[in-house]
């Protein structure tokens, strides 16, 4: 009764993950901070995958116990509940074991850079962007995690235009908990129905606000694939005047700071902070991610093995998800999922919306994982 030796797949896992240790406890690793990252990061996956087949294989050992006990008649109902029990704790930790071995998308562990913007429906658009950005706040704090503003630019009514945030996880965790692994799927095109404040005839409006989420580029990024790109002479940096909304003076220094990549026409621009320089690493730090994604997705088009290009084209598709008001219901039209819990999604629980789509890539990745081997068994 024993959980299967999985000695193809856990072999080299253990192999690796003995050498990653290795390399931890090595001092000269983290004089390299990037490769440090990526090395906490495998190091944290792995942990979690031997962790999860040691619990099954403990699990499996008990079961195992409980039914030779059964079978010598010692076995009592007190016996058979917990031989239940263990069945039901057994398959729980295989499925668990079975996730974290699943094929998965390689950013899946990186934080992001998500970006907000109003669309049709003017003012109450930029109203619901904002309650969009409270939304994703409510949830990075419920996981642990950091939010900072890199930029954003108001509308009349105290609504949002646009903002771009960072999010951040406090500390390297595995993939399958990473930033970007739990909100990629919120890309795309988010629609409210509701009567507007704008609104004097009580009608109720459609609107949709756009969300773009980009796996965030750290310095290893930079340096193994940016550094052509970011090259100073492909940068041209204007300083200018920071303005809030109706044009009222933020400040009376040029610190805000508009970055355009003159090969490819990418313009950033940061006004937020009150140093320039403070604005210009932010717009800086924008720019890589839009130029790595950008990249990301040259490859995805030039290549055979198209899973993961699907997989994104269908966060980025059109009406991605339905806020109604009058109904009080959320509706995610790629998984089918709905709810009447509209408040507290909007407050920040998205946990269900989430694992919808998480377990509509991780089908897909499989049944894709599947076809790949049958081809190469051909």
């Amino acid at each position: 009764m024993s959980v299967p030796d999985d000695g193809d797949r856990l072999a080299p896992l253990r192999q690796e993950h003995a050498r990653l240790q290795e390399s931890l406890a090595d001092p000269a690793l983290h004089d390299d901070p990037a490769r440090a990252r990526r090395v906490g990061r495998r190091y944290a996956e792995l942990d979690a995958v031997l962790a999860a087949a040691a619990q099954a294989e403990s699990t499996a050992a008990d079961l195992e116990t409980a039914l030779e006990l059964a079978e010598l008649g010692e076995g009592d109902e007190e016996l058979a509940a917990e031989t239940e029990q263990l069945r039901t704790r057994l398959a729980t930790e295989r499925e668990t074991l079975e996730d974290l071995l699943a094929p998965r998308d390689p950013d899946d562990a990186r934080d992001v850079i998500l970006e907000i913007k109003a669309g049709a429906g003017g003012e109450e658009s930029a109203l619901f962007a904002a309650e969009l950005l409270r939304m994703y706040r409510g949830y990075a704090e419920s996981r642990g995690w950091r939010t900072e503003v890199l930029t954003s630019a108001e509308s009349e009514l105290g609504g949002l235009k646009d903002v771009t945030v960072a999010i951040t996880a406090r500390g390297t965790g595995t993939p399958a908990d990473g930033v970007y692994a739990r909100l990629k799927h919120e890309a795309g095109v988010h629609r409210v129905q509701r009567v507007p404040v704008t609104e004097s005839q009580g009608r109720i409006h459609t609107s949709a606000v756009g969300v773009v989420v980009l796996p965030e580029a750290d310095e290893a990024d930079e340096a193994e694939v940016l550094a052509e790109a970011m090259a100073p002479a492909n940068l041209r940096i204007d300083v200018f005047r920071s303005s809030g909304p109706g044009g009222q003076s933020v400040n009376t220094t040029d610190s805000a700071v508009r970055i355009t990549h003159l090969p490819t026409g990418t313009v950033v621009s940061c006004q937020d902070q009150k140093s320039q320089l403070q604005n210009r690493e932010q717009a800086l730090r924008i720019l890589r991610t839009r130029l790595l994604d950008a990249r990301r997705a040259e490859q995805e088009q030039q290549s055979s093995a198209a899973r993961r290009s699907q997989v994104r084209t269908v966060d980025r598709s059109e009406r991605i998800r339905t806020y109604n008001f009058p109904e009080s219901r959320v509706a995610d039209h790629r998984t089918g999922y709905k709810a009447g819990n509209l408040a507290q999604v909007l407050a920040g629980d998205l946990e269900d919306l989430i694992a919808s789509s998480r377990t509509a890539e991780r089908a897909a990745r499989l049944a894709d994982a599947q076809r790949g081997a049958a081809e190469e068994t051909r």
